[in-house]
């Protein structure tokens, strides 16, 4: 779905549409496989539930996982669509670091591994 792109992202090509929630969603077994390959460190219990960095135009945004999107789609809410979607289009996703990063400045903290 992703791949390598510089040191701090992964680019990938995915079907955005926006939709009526209050967050961006991608199929929930598509955000789990990719929180375990690109997030988790191999450690002790990992939670993959937590929030996908996403850099879609210029605008990064967190990603949940939701049981209603089709894999392959990123459904964003309305005020972060464009007149252009819904659209194939070139996403970038923020590898762990740079997530960690970007989620701590809009203020999220991860619960602490158990």
């Amino acid at each position: 779905m992703f791949e390598r792109f510089s040191s701090g992202y992964y680019l990938g090509k995915l079907y955005v549409e926006p939709h009526d929630g209050d967050r961006a969603v991608i199929r929930r077994a598509d955000h789990e496989r990719v929180n375990e390959q690109l997030y988790a460190t191999g450690e002790g219990v990992e939670r993959l539930d937590a929030p996908l960095v996403m850099k879609l135009d210029r605008s990064h945004i967190p990603v949940a996982g939701d049981d209603d999107v089709p894999t392959g789609t990123l459904a964003v809410p309305q005020e972060l669509a464009d007149d252009d979607l819904p659209a194939a289009r070139s996403v970038l996703l923020a590898d762990a670091d740079r997530a960690a990063d970007i989620l701590r400045w809009e203020g999220y903290e991860p619960a602490t591994n158990a």
